[in-house]
């Protein structure tokens, strides 16, 4: 006799448009009243949506799980759970929170009116999304990204909400990170110059709309290269850093101070006043505070060492003037604190800055005329006791073809300055070298000696004994025709080097000073 037996078993089937439909198969035998198989009944129910459900619940359980924090509350915002992520960002456990709001993790960094924004966009699109700072339970403040969704039911009334919360605390120290690199100097930790420029174009801005005048402190520090090079620049670097303390504690609150490069510094002062003499009273005052500040000794690991501001100062009343004007017109009124003896303050100056502007016009002719060699050399008789011509010395004058004849006055000391004196100095020297060669077949001026000036900076060449020997051999010339003369300052600041220097052979040229 056969036993009774059920089987049930699930089947899979694809329709027409692909989509998987599920099949649950049940197999019931009948039986005769002698107890033998008679049927077979089959029952199919269509299961596809259990299954789905099943799946989806599946999903939603591993999600629920997931790395990121999730916290499901009713309509009230009453926390109804969490998961274990959510645990272990904010520290707290699911039975220390269900039942209560999500107001336990407010840090206080946002006011009320952030939640009401917040809300009243939830409540508008049904989600928000944002940085917010949130606090653990152990008091620690951190930031989170959050996301919020509005859960609705078939007839759009709010039914649950769903917050994601992830801790972003690494990722906004990375930000910060940058932010600090892009805007701060790494050595004061003071704002660079690409974010005083921001600041000082708000500045402008803020005193055209206010009326009231603000002003730029450059400041620069006297002679913080001999620090350097005494000290080193490990001590430099200390000494700059104790600058920016002192710059910080000497300026008003709402005022920026700046490292601008080097030892330079900046200040922005904001609403002094609408009226000029009182604006530059306040300047002043902030300034001389400044200077007795900056006064004080530094103590510099074992050394003590003292150290002086020179600063300009220029005020500023709206957008009248760019950026970059502003800060050259406080940088030339630095320098001229620096001419007036250092340690100073000193206010712009457009007769001033006339000045410098002609300064730099004329040093990027001077190089122009380098290049066009638009020098000649005039020669001054000298004479012996008797009044018989022994020589001449060469005097060199820069024939501007539109100055016309400019004096060694007034270029020798910018050539001097930036260097130029080298080349223009070789100059003469060549062209001297080559006018005695065209005299010495000249009867009436064979004998005569031409005598060039020698800079300090040509002199301090390791080759210069060798540039003069080169210039004598490339023109065949008697040496002894060639006079170098060099200043008696020269002779007292660089004895040692002349002494090595001076050519000891007699077919090299005369030295006199």
């Amino acid at each position: 006799m056969a036993s009774k037996k059920i089987r049930v078993y699930d089947k899979i089937s694809i329709d027409e448009k692909g989509q998987n439909h599920f099949f649950e198969v049940r197999k019931i035998p009948t039986f005769d009243r002698q107890k033998q198989a008679e049927a077979l009944l089959i029952i199919i129910r269509d299961i596809t949506e259990q299954k789905t459900s099943e799946a989806n619940l599946r999903i939603a359980a591993a999600s629920f799980e997931a790395q990121e924090g999730i916290l499901i509350t009713d309509e009230n915002s009453i926390i109804l759970r969490v998961n274990q992520a959510f645990s272990d960002i904010t520290g707290y456990s699911s039975h220390e929170v269900i039942g209560k709001t999500p107001s336990l993790l407010n840090s206080g960094r946002q006011d009320k009116a952030f939640y009401i924004d917040m809300w009243n966009r939830l409540d508008r699109t049904g989600s928000w999304s944002g940085e917010i700072w949130n606090r653990r339970k152990n008091g620690e403040i951190y930031p989170e990204q959050l996301n919020i969704t509005a859960v609705k039911d078939k007839v759009n009334v709010i039914t649950n909400y769903v917050a994601t919360l992830t801790n972003i605390t690494m990722r906004k120290a990375a930000s910060d990170k940058i932010k600090d690199l892009a805007f701060y100097d790494p050595l004061t930790h003071l704002p660079n110059r690409r974010l005083l420029h921001d600041r000082l174009n708000q500045a402008l801005v803020g005193s055209s709309r206010s009326g009231q005048k603000g002003a730029l402190l450059f400041i620069d520090l006297d002679h913080f290269k001999l620090l350097n090079d005494t000290l080193g620049h490990d001590m430099g670097d200390l000494l700059l850093q104790q600058v920016a303390k002192r710059l910080l504690l000497a300026i008003r609150e709402g005022d920026t101070v700046a490292r601008f490069g080097g030892d330079e510094f900046v200040i922005l002062l904001e609403d002094l006043s609408a009226q000029s003499i009182e604006a530059a009273t306040k300047l002043e005052i902030i300034a001389n505070k400044i200077i007795a500040s900056l006064n004080r000794p530094y103590f510099l690991g074992v050394h003590e060492r003292h150290n002086t501001p020179s600063i300009g100062a220029r005020l500023f009343n709206g957008t009248e003037e760019a950026i970059e004007v502003l800060l050259k017109q406080a940088d030339i009124a630095m320098y001229q604190a620096k001419d007036s003896g250092r340690n100073t303050l000193r206010f712009f100056d457009p007769k001033m800055q006339e000045t410098i502007q002609a300064h730099y016009d004329l040093e990027n002719e001077l190089r122009l005329a380098i290049e066009e060699k638009q020098f000649q050399l005039h020669y001054q008789l000298q004479v012996d006791q008797y009044g018989n011509p022994i020589g001449v010395e060469a005097l060199i004058r820069w024939q501007h073809p539109t100055r016309g004849m400019v004096s060694p006055f007034e270029f020798i000391p910018i050539a001097e300055e930036n260097g130029m004196i080298i080349p223009i100095s070789q100059w003469v020297l060549e062209t001297a070298c080559q006018q005695i060669s065209e005299w010495t077949n000249n009867q009436q001026t064979k004998h005569l000696i031409i005598a060039v000036n020698v800079s300090a900076k040509q002199f301090s060449q390791v080759d210069f004994v060798d540039q003069v020997n080169t210039a004598i051999n490339k023109y065949a010339i008697d040496a002894s025709k060639l006079k170098l003369e060099l200043t008696e300052s020269m002779l007292v600041d660089n004895i040692e080097q002349i002494i090595t220097t001076i050519p000891k052979r007699n077919q090299d040229a005369e030295l006199n000073t």
